[in-house]
């Protein structure tokens, strides 16, 4: 959801599959109409387009295919409001949406419910999309959703008010980030500015911030086997930083209600030094127009326990709903959306990092948004959240247990046991 990958909620992270050969191949969803080359207008369910970039592309769709006209229909900001809505829409098979925008995660669950159609080859070029990102759009090594947006989470950095106080480099671990928190704060132009924000309403972006820290402290969510493992020492070093964080004021206890609207304007209004966002963040935050902090800040990889950090793996991936009556139409417009020439449109015209790998080498793209480079870093270490058929129910456990220990309701050590406890019956079910 790098990128706001989920709509405005989102974005996303575990670490590796929790086995799907115990879910079974539909898990027992509604059987899908047969697909069909139906043609037609269509309607794309998406997030809400902040940079108003996706109606151009659409109006220029428009323009070529006027008996197949597209219209957007913008779903909820927040990436659980329009999961919810997006389901509802499934589970009575309504033929309301064609093209349905899908936070990466939710490929599986989509998939094996039937509730949107593998891709033929003829969509798109595969072997043009970033790797990893191609991924997230495979359900038992068929695709079933192009991937679109991609990109993990970066930290932005005040390079004022280090410079200011005396700070040469970004911080590259924890400590380093409290250190010059602490350098800033003793500079008249830091008086006020909080620390470090990341997301931690309770919603998928606290899973993916808490998940950063578990990886960023060497540990992970989930095995290789598709075991929790989130009461080891290292799990359990990445949710003490989150909590000891807010007890100390590092991040600052108004942003417990923080999702990446929130924690972005408290950064471009100037009231944060560092702030784990996504790469949308970027062009907003260098406009003119409202920014304070335009000029004034760039771009690193996370921090984590000793060293580098490690992000969740997020994106938007693009489906046919299995119910459109107008599915030709549907895969034509997906794949003029995910084509080379359209990306590359898109990528000028805003900050969400792309599927499409040549991007990240372009030049003159580098040149329009330096952070490439960073950001590109950042993704070879992210890590991508489960592809599993309930993950719903997973991120929703961690969010009600890391809550309880960030908000002082619970110690981390019981916690990280009680969530291990948790956890270990949904792999189980």
């Amino acid at each position: 959801m790098i990128i706001r990958p989920l709509w405005g909620g989102a974005a996303v992270a575990l670490a590796l599959a929790l086995g799907l050969s115990a879910c079974g191949g539909d898990d027992g969803g509604p059987a899908a109409p047969a697909a069909n080359d139906g043609r037609g207008p269509i309607k794309v369910a998406t997030g809400k387009d902040l940079t108003q970039t996706v109606q151009k592309l659409v109006a220029t769709w428009n323009g070529a295919h006027p008996k197949e006209k597209a219209e957007i229909v913008e779903l909820p900001e927040d990436g659980d409001q329009a999961r919810q809505q997006l389901v509802q829409n499934m589970q009575i098979k309504s033929d309301a949406y064609d093209v349905v925008r899908l936070d990466a995660v939710w490929t599986a669950e989509f998939a094996a419910r039937r509730w949107i159609l593998e891709l033929p080859k003829t969509v798109a070029d595969t072997g043009t999309f970033v790797p990893a990102a191609l991924q997230t759009g495979m359900y038992r090594g068929k695709l079933y959703a192009e991937p679109w947006l991609t990109g993990t989470g970066v930290l932005y950095y005040r390079t004022d008010l280090l410079a200011k106080a005396g700070v040469q480099e970004p911080p590259k671990t924890w400590a380093e980030l409290r250190d010059a928190c602490a350098k800033v704060a003793k500079t008249p132009e830091g008086k006020g500015v909080d620390c470090y924000a990341g997301q931690y309403a309770k919603y998928e972006g606290l899973t993916v911030n808490y998940s950063e820290a578990v990886q960023s402290a060497g540990g992970e969510v989930f095995d290789s086997a598709g075991k929790p493992q989130v009461n080891t020492p290292q799990a359990k070093a990445g949710l003490q930083f989150l909590v000891d964080a807010m007890k100390d004021g590092t991040i600052p206890g108004k942003a417990i209600t923080y999702k990446e609207e929130e924690g972005r304007r408290a950064f471009q209004d100037g009231k944060l030094v560092f702030h784990r966002n996504w790469a949308y963040v970027y062009a907003l935050a260098s406009g003119e127009d409202g920014s304070k902090v335009a000029g004034k800040f760039d771009v690193a990889p996370i921090p984590g326990k000793d060293g580098p950090g490690s992000g969740t793996l997020g994106g938007n991936n693009l489906a046919v709903s299995a119910f459109s009556k107008h599915q030709a139409t549907a895969r034509d417009f997906i794949s003029y959306i995910v084509s080379p020439p359209v990306q590359n449109q898109y990528g000028r015209a805003q900050s969400f990092p792309l599927s499409l790998a040549a991007l990240y080498g372009d030049s003159e793209m580098i040149k329009k948004y330096p952070y490439l480079p960073t950001l590109k870093k950042g993704m070879d270490t992210a890590k991508p959240r489960p592809v599993v058929v309930r993950y719903n129910e997973v991120s929703t456990t961690i969010q009600e247990h890391v809550t309880a220990a960030i908000t002082g309701k619970k110690p981390v050590d019981q916690a990280a046991e009680e969530l291990q406890k948790a956890l270990t019956t949904l792999a189980d079910s």
